[in-house]
């Protein structure tokens, strides 16, 4: 482990422009940042993957920075006798009480588009304060950053469930303080775990949740917390914040979408790195039929449509 030092002065340093890739455990963030960063390449832009997870080992991607190099989880374990959640909390105070570390180590890479694969522990993204305070510090620093919140698409079969994730996703984007984008990853597998009960925009757009109030109503257990769902749901209503891009990252033109998502957040559209036409940065700014046609075509691609799913029985019947 480094020695502590702090760094909090503030420089005229010009805007780098990436992604902080956050979400539960298991909802894609490690293949997300290698995906995305073979896209990138396509592009034409310069990008790096920076590692912040002390427990993620041997990455698919090359790391620029790994933070491997500073503190690992099971170091912390060990030496500290704490279990992996524990430990993950304390490696993040680590890091924020290091930030000279990691200042030095992001200085050469000025100018390149950035993936910052962030630890899976949600309690980092909605309760604690350290990775909100490295966040805070990379913005003082001239990073523009866009946090992209993944979230495992099979959520959407089990209404409870789909509560609990926009439970999240609402506290995850009140607390880390960045330009948001939530996606529902893995929606090539999203009919593995069950049919869902509505379109898939209703999923992607959060509409009327009174839906899911009434399905949950059906099963003896949650009927007894109707009142309690239906206080979650108003919650989420009332912010009206959370909504969601459907992604499958071996498809390119579902990761372009959330690109374009991600670049109008954080502002790279509107910049020259690409020399982008006046047009081009309205389609972005403006971006009417972006979400539908979007959630269109993935529902499209891997979602039976009911025609479909009768003729398929009809032939097993046969």
């Amino acid at each position: 482990m480094a020695t502590a030092t702090t760094a909090t002065t503030a420089t005229a340093e010009p805007t780098t422009f990436g992604q902080a890739v956050i979400g539960p455990p298991g909802s894609g963030k490690t293949t997300y940042c290698l995906g995305m960063s073979t896209f990138l390449a396509g592009l034409g832009r310069r990008v790096a993957v920076v590692n912040l997870d002390p427990a993620n080992e041997g990455t698919p991607y090359a790391c620029a920075v790994d933070i491997g190099e500073l503190v690992t989880l099971p170091d912390v374990m060990e030496a500290l006798k704490l279990g992996p959640n524990g430990g993950l909390v304390y490696c993040m105070e680590y890091l924020e009480a290091n930030l000279d570390w990691l200042r030095d180590r992001l200085a050469p890479l000025r100018g390149h588009y950035l993936l910052f694969d962030c630890p899976g522990q949600v309690e980092l993204c909605t309760h604690h304060g350290a990775l909100r305070s490295v966040f805070a510090q990379l913005a003082r620093w001239g990073f523009r950053l866009t946090a992209a919140h993944l979230v495992d698409s099979h959520y959407c079969t089990d209404p409870a469930k789909f509560i609990s994730v926009l439970c999240t996703s609402l506290s995850t984007m009140l607390h880390v303080e960045l330009p948001h984008v939530n996606i529902l990853s893995k929606m090539d597998l999203i009919e593995q775990f069950g049919k869902l009960a509505f379109n898939l925009d209703y999923y992607t757009e959060v509409l009327d949740l009174s839906y899911l109030l009434d399905h949950l109503a059906s099963d003896p257990f949650f009927r007894h917390y109707r009142q309690l769902n239906e206080k979650l749901v108003q919650l989420i209503e009332d912010y009206s914040l959370v909504s969601f891009i459907p992604l499958n990252i071996q498809d390119k033109e579902s990761v372009q979408r959330v690109l374009q998502a991600v670049d109008k957040a954080n502002g790279y559209c509107f910049g020259v790195a690409e020399q982008r036409s006046l047009e081009a940065m309205m389609s972005a700014a403006v971006g009417a039929d972006f979400h539908f046609t979007s959630t269109l075509g993935i529902q499209e691609k891997y979602l039976q449509s009911p025609e479909e799913e009768a003729e398929e029985q009809e032939d097993m019947h046969l």
